[in-house]
């Protein structure tokens, strides 16, 4: 009984690593089974001397993998929107990361409004209300792509590689700043050009307490807010593409679905995924016709998980409530189709159900959906809710 005694207070080193670190070492969760075992059967039973050789061996290699596993516990990162880690008006392959990650690591990224420091000025906003951040970046960046959106960004997450999905699970979202703005341009009136042939901006208050925003007097706005642009790099071959128009990357979608609570899964074109994210939105309804929406920069928390030779070729999504596939395209038809198709394949990957049956059930309880009418590529989404399936 000493001898079990002392095999107890040999193993309790073991034992307490065990209990801390279980969570975020699964790799080795056999071997800590097997100590948690000896550490009772060791204080009634009878210790061998090849049994304590073995003792000491196991606890000292448990303390070594529990230690390896803490140092590789998920970690948190902050990612501000500085000139030098932000990607203007473009995904692109070759872009240079700001940030290297691990897949189940989260990402706190500061997002920008959608503007420059002088048209929000021009447009009553106060000097000391434009962000130091905008005002650098407007001053310093130079390497530019062809659309206007500032987005943060790429990061490159370790293990992603072309064939691969990528996993974002958007956990939180907040208001950086306490307006947003909606506007058109002249003769570029969103979906009604022909109608204003003037531009026009408007300021719109926010308040964060209420999460509302007061579009005028009588008129109060619920917010509900998201990133119009998230996305991972298209194919090399591809090249730099526009910012604007969504497609196979994701990108500009403008879906007001991804809200704080929703998982967003990307197909991966190339290593490391380099996602970006900005075009923050603190509002919006469906079509987003004037070709902006409640304009305004974000603060989102976001985690990424590399799923391996998945295979998947467009974005899906899914809500607490709903299942999300989507189609873009320059033609409102084709990316129809395209968004009811990606819903009768997920249907028929993850539900078994024959292609027959999938049509049917997203004709009786699918949402088609126009998400944007005004990026170039025109944006669907169809919602199937989750609670038909028992």
């Amino acid at each position: 009984m000493q001898d079990a005694a002392k095999a107890g207070l040999m193993l309790r080193p073991a034992y307490l690593l065990y209990s801390r670190f279980y969570s975020s070492a699964r790799c080795v969760a056999p071997i800590f089974v097997l100590v948690r075992r000896w550490h009772k059967c060791f204080a009634s039973g009878t210790l061998t001397g090849v049994m304590r050789m073995r003792l000491l061996f196991i606890t000292a290699f448990v303390g070594i993998l529990s230690l390896i596993c803490a140092a590789q516990k998920p970690q948190t990162y902050k990612l501000p929107a500085t000139p030098k880690t932000v990607a203007w008006g473009y995904y692109d392959a070759a872009a240079t990361p700001v940030l290297t990650i691990k897949s189940g690591d989260t990402v706190q990224f500061d997002t920008l409004i959608t503007n420059s420091p002088k048209r929000l000025e021009a447009a009553g906003v106060k000097p000391e209300d434009v962000q130091q951040s905008l005002r650098d970046i407007y001053d310093q960046v130079t390497n530019k792509g062809p659309g206007g959106h500032i987005l943060t960004g790429p990061v490159f997450i370790e293990g992603a590689e072309p064939g691969d999905t990528l996993e974002v699970r958007i956990q939180k979202i907040e208001l950086a700043i306490p307006y947003a703005y909606n506007a058109f341009g002249s003769g570029r009136g969103g979906f009604l050009p022909e109608d204003f042939p003037k531009g026009e901006m408007k300021i719109i208050p926010l308040d964060k307490k209420k999460m509302t925003a007061q579009f005028a007097p009588n008129i109060v706005i619920p917010l509900h807010p998201f990133f119009g642009s998230m996305g991972v790099a298209p194919l090399p071959a591809d090249g730099r593409l526009n910012s604007a128009p969504p497609g196979k990357h994701a990108g500009n979608m403008d879906n007001k679905e991804l809200m704080a609570g929703t998982t967003l899964y990307l197909p991966v074109f190339t290593n490391g995924a380099l996602f970006v994210v900005g075009d923050g939105h603190a509002g919006q309804g469906n079509g987003e016709v004037d070709i902006t929406a409640l304009e305004t920069s974000l603060i989102g928390t976001l985690q990424f998980i590399v799923h391996k030779n998945t295979g998947q070729k467009y974005p899906r999504a899914e809500t607490p409530t709903h299942y999300i596939s989507m189609g873009f395209d320059e033609d409102l038809n084709t990316a129809t189709k395209t968004a009811i198709r990606e819903m009768i394949s997920f249907l028929m990957e993850t539900k078994h159900l024959s292609h027959e049956d999938a049509y049917m059930l997203v004709s009786v309880v699918g949402d088609v959906d126009d998400t944007e009418l005004v990026d170039g590529n025109k944006g669907v989404h169809v919602m199937m809710p989750k609670n038909i399936f028992k």
